[in-house]
C-alpha cells in the first residue's frame, strides 16, 4: 500500500491540479436550488467517468508525473540530509540526477504548454467566460509579484538540487528545494485563478466554469474560515519543532545495528 499510495498519490495529485489549466467535463446549474424536485445538487460530472477521464489528457498526466519525480527528488534530499552513510549518500546523488532529468522534462514540458496555451478569461463585469490566446502568460506579466515568487521557487528548487550534486559534502538542499516547491506551487494556483481567470474551467459548457466569484461561500463562511487561517503560524511552528526534533542527529549505521541487536 506504500508503493501504490508513493505512485498513485502524485501522479493523480498532480493530474488534479493540472486540471486548473486545462478543464474538467462538468456541468453547473444554480436553478436546481430553487427547482421543483427540491434537489440542491447544482454540479454534476457530464458522464460517468466522475472525472476519472481527466487521465486521458495526456497534460495533466505529464503534471502528474512531474509531481511524481519531484516527491523522489525531495525524499533523496531529505535521504541525504539526514542519514550518515557514505554509500548510501553515493546510491541517492546517482538516483537524485536519474529523477531530476525526468523531473524537469515533465515539468518544463508542462510549464511551457501552460504559457502558450489559451486560458479562461472571466469578464469582471459581466461574468461571461471566454477564451484567451496566451492567458496564462499574461497573468504572469500583469502581476509581476507572482512571477518573482514562481521563478524564486523554481530558482530554489534547482539549486538545492544542483548544490547537492556539484558539492561532495552539501546536504542542505531539501530546504531550499522544499521551500522552493512551496513558492512554485503557490505561484501556479495564484495564476490559474487571480487576474479574472477560472481556476477551474469547464470543457462541457465554458459557462459552468468555477471563478472566485461565482463559487465564493457565504460571508459567515468566508469569515470563519479566516479566524482559521490565524492558527496556521502555530501550525507551521509545531511542524518545525517536530521535524527539528526528528531530525537533530543524522542516522548512522551504527545507530541501526544497535537498535537491531537491542531488538533481538
Amino acid at each position: 500500500f506504500l508503493v501504490i499510495n508513493g505512485i498513485l498519490g502524485p501522479v493523480l495529485l498532480g493530474g488534479a491540479v493540472a486540471t486548473f489549466f486545462t478543464g474538467s467535463n462538468f456541468l453547473v446549474d444554480k436553478g436546481n436550488i430553487v427547482s421543483e424536485t427540491g434537489s440542491i445538487v447544482i454540479s454534476q460530472w457530464a458522464n460517468a467517468s466522475h472525472g476519472l477521464d481527466a487521465l486521458l489528457d495526456p497534460w495533466n498526466v505529464c503534471l502528474g508525473l512531474a509531481v511524481f519525480f519531484l516527491a523522489r527528488v525531495l525524499g533523496i534530499l531529505y535521504f541525504i540530509n539526514n542519514i550518515n552513510f557514505d554509500p548510501l549518500i553515493a546510491r541517492c546523488k546517482k538516483q537524485l540526477i536519474i529523477n531530476t532529468g525526468f523531473f524537469l522534462v515533465f515539468f518544463l514540458s508542462f510549464v511551457v504548454y501552460v504559457l502558450v496555451k489559451d486560458g479562461y478569461a472571466v469578464d469582471p463585469t459581466t461574468g461571461v467566460i471566454s477564451m484567451v490566446p496566451y492567458k496564462y502568460l499574461i497573468n504572469f506579466i500583469e502581476m509581476p509579484a507572482v512571477l518573482v515568487v514562481f521563478l524564486l521557487g523554481v530558482v530554489g528548487v534547482l539549486f538545492g538540487i544542483l548544490a547537492t550534486i556539484l558539492k561532495p559534502k552539501y546536504n542542505k538542499g531539501i530546504w531550499f528545494a522544499g521551500i522552493g516547491t512551496v513558492l512554485t506551487v503557490f505561484a501556479l494556483l495564484l495564476v490559474s485563478a487571480y487576474n479574472n481567470t477560472a481556476y477551474y474551467p469547464s470543457n462541457v459548457d465554458l459557462q459552468s466554469s468555477l471563478t472566485l466569484a461565482n463559487s465564493s461561500s457565504s460571508k459567515f463562511t468566508l469569515k470563519v474560515m479566516t479566524y482559521v487561517s490565524f492558527l496556521v503560524p502555530f501550525v507551521i511552528a509545531y511542524i518545525y519543532y517536530a521535524w527539528k526534533s526528528i531530525d537533530v542527529s543524522q542516522i548512522t549505521i551504527e545507530e541501526i545495528n544497535s537498535k537491531n541487536n537491542n531488538t533481538y
